[in-house]
């Protein structure tokens, strides 16, 4: 009887723990297989740079950083609303600008942070 119960609980253990390594084991259907190259390519789109034009005003400047803050208009190009924002540039291009100045610009936008590429008084 001792032998029987112990096979028989052996023998349990051990459909249980097979059922449970089948179930781990499942294969994921193909879309999910490809998830992961879709997601790559998501970033890779998001990761593009996209350029854009704008006007606002200065309203800070760190020339040591090389930062300056722009409360600017709306960015047809990057489907931006009006904003003040932080962007980074080339310490030349910010020469001769000072807090106040309406100004006109340009920048790259990565996906994650902008860069100025010009950006010149408004008269």
């Amino acid at each position: 009887m001792k032998k029987s119960v112990t096979f028989a609980l052996g023998l349990a253990l051990t459909a249980g723990l097979a059922a449970c390594g089948q179930q781990g084991e499942t294969s994921k259907p193909a879309e999910d297989a490809a998830a992961p190259a879709k997601d790559v390519g998501a970033m890779a789109m998001l990761a593009e740079t996209r350029h854009g034009k704008g006007t606002g005003s200065v309203t800070a400047i760190d020339t040591a950083a090389g930062e300056v803050t722009l409360d600017h208009g709306a960015i047809a190009e990057l489907d931006w609303p009006a904003m003040t924002m932080g962007f980074a540039a080339p310490q030349k291009l910010l020469e001769g600008l000072a807090v106040g100045d309406r100004v006109s610009f340009e920048l790259d936008w990565n996906g994650k942070a902008g860069t100025i590429t010009r950006i010149e008084k408004m008269k």
